[in-house]
């Protein structure tokens, strides 16, 4: 009893320690003129909202803006937080060539991104940011479609056992498999054949620390890493170790890789870099790793450490908001007969009747039908449902003043589903895409894929991969309404806490 009372004096000090560090930041955020939800002292929202949970988060926030209007505020422990759906808003802080460091949230990546592209600011983001130009070159492009095409047949080959036009099938545990085969390919130029092997030790860590962090937003007895490492010991060890099978394969395969080219220019079969050939020797040399490789930033080249934070960034963006932007897809598509057919007769005449047959960047872009459809589903579920921003100094927006030191979260799930800018917002209607008026509507009333300096440099990889599944399953499968709807649950991309389901029938060749 006595180790009890001193183990809760002892959290109530560090608690107490904790708010007066930040109780100027506090104040300030007091005097901020936006409402919101009332706050106790030292925990502030922290058991209001902590307790939700991220299946409930989404409706929380919801009734919160119409309580409290299009921004509101909150803290949690001296933490200060302000979500927002006000396109002013969206417009000052996604186009701010100043304001580029993440929200507060974004700290659960950094454990196992580093300081890659994602996380980094100032001189370091813009010479990196550089780097991915080249990365996402129209050449190289071509050649990730090979790769994506490869991963897809193999998915439609996966999905053969469950097809049977009756089984919900939860679509997200196939395709995050097919994405990672992609991404890790291109990434990295190696193949793990997650969807042959997902007990593949690296496959495992990935998706076990990714859920872990994820989960951790939303708990307050581990959202802070004291409180974590304290009560959840156990986890905290594996979360640990987890990143480190990740980092040491990465490691192992730059170090190969970086060993394959140092002995191909001693024997002189080496060959730079060339956007101009888009074989460049060989397909290895085609990943992301390869071009890290052969980069120089100021004259010197990148280190290990830094090249691998710059693959695990890629690793992470490309695999789990592509698998929930592909999954939602198929969703919103075997719920829509009509979308559904439409795509197919698109895909026939782009394509040809042989679903087997390959497909290149440019036929993937002349499906300018299944590009509204994805579109479409960015629209109403957008795979990185918020965007974090902090700032480090006052702001002034509209008649907002923000506080120094507030992370700034914008809602891109609710603001896509405002009727001012779409009307019927919950309606799925990929032909608004279509129109005209789609060229006039607000540039930040829709940004599935961010906006500004810090927009995502990935989008046309992400573009192409997802008409690449998406086509080719399409091609060899009818979708079905089966299973559960989905329910938006935010982790770092939006999953659905019932599965993201479908059904499956062979279509007659």
């Amino acid at each position: 009893m006595l180790l009890l009372t001193l183990a809760i004096g002892a959290l109530a000090l560090l608690l107490s320690w904790d708010f007066m560090r930040k109780r100027k930041r506090v104040a300030a955020f007091g005097r901020s003129m936006i409402s919101g939800p009332l706050a106790l002292p030292i925990l502030g929202n922290g058991l209001q909202g902590l307790s939700l949970g991220a299946e409930n988060i989404v409706d929380w926030v919801e009734e919160s803006f119409r309580i409290y209007g299009k921004t509101f505020r909150m803290w949690i422990m001296g933490e200060s937080l302000i979500y927002t759906i006000d396109l002013k808003h969206f417009e000052a802080i996604l186009s701010s060539t100043t304001l580029l460091e993440k929200g507060q949230l974004y700290t659960f990546l950094r454990p196992f991104l580093n300081d890659g592209l994602l996380l980094s600011v100032g001189k370091k983001w813009h010479s990196r940011r550089k780097v991915f130009t080249t990365a996402f070159h129209f050449n190289v492009l071509e050649h990730y479609v090979g790769i994506m095409d490869r991963q897809s047949a193999v998915m439609v080959e996966k999905l053969q056992e469950v097809a049977d036009g009756k089984t919900a099938v939860d679509m997200l545990r196939f395709v995050s498999l097919a994405a990672l085969d992609v991404i890790t390919e291109a990434a990295m130029g190696v193949q793990v054949n997650a969807q042959s092997d997902p007990k593949f030790p690296y496959v495992q860590a990935l998706k076990s620390v990714v859920y872990i962090q994820s989960d951790r937003m939303f708990k307050f007895s581990q959202r802070y890493d004291w409180i974590f490492r304290l009560t959840c010991p156990v986890l905290h060890y594996k979360l640990r170790g987890d990143i480190r099978i990740m980092h040491d394969f990465t490691n192992k395969v730059i170090r190969e890789r970086r060993a394959t080219v140092e002995q191909a220019k001693a024997d002189g079969s080496y060959r730079p870099l060339s956007l101009a050939d888009p074989k460049m020797g060989g397909k290895s040399q085609m990943a992301l790793l390869d071009i890290l490789l052969q980069t120089t930033i100021d004259g010197q080249p990148l280190s290990d450490a830094d090249i691998r934070e710059e693959v695990d960034t890629f690793m992470f963006e490309g695999d789990d908001t592509t698998s929930s932007g592909v999954s939602h897809a198929l969703y919103a598509i075997s719920r829509h007969p009509q979308v559904q057919e439409s795509i197919h007769k698109e895909l026939l005449q782009v394509l040809g009747n042989d679903p087997s047959s390959p497909v290149t960047q440019s036929k993937l872009q002349e499906l300018k039908y299944l590009d509204c459809v994805i579109k479409e589903t960015l629209r109403l579920y957008p795979p990185v449902p918020t965007v974090g921003r902090y700032t480090t100094k006052e702001l002034q927006i509209g008649g907002h003043t923000i506080p120094a030191n507030t992370s700034i979260y914008l809602v891109l799930y609710l603001a896509h589903r405002d009727a001012e800018h779409f009307p019927d917002p919950l309606d799925f209607k990929p032909e608004r895409f279509l129109h005209a008026d789609s060229e006039n509507r607000r540039t930040f009333a829709y940004v599935p894929f961010s906006a500004g300096p810090k927009n995502c440099i990935g989008q046309k990889f992400a573009m192409l991969e997802m008409k690449a599944l998406i086509s080719k399953l399409l091609r060899c499968y009818e979708l079905l309404p089966r299973g559960a709807d989905v329910r938006p649950m935010i982790n770092f991309i939006l999953r659905s806490p019932s599965g993201i389901n479908v059904g499956l029938r062979p279509r007659k060749s």
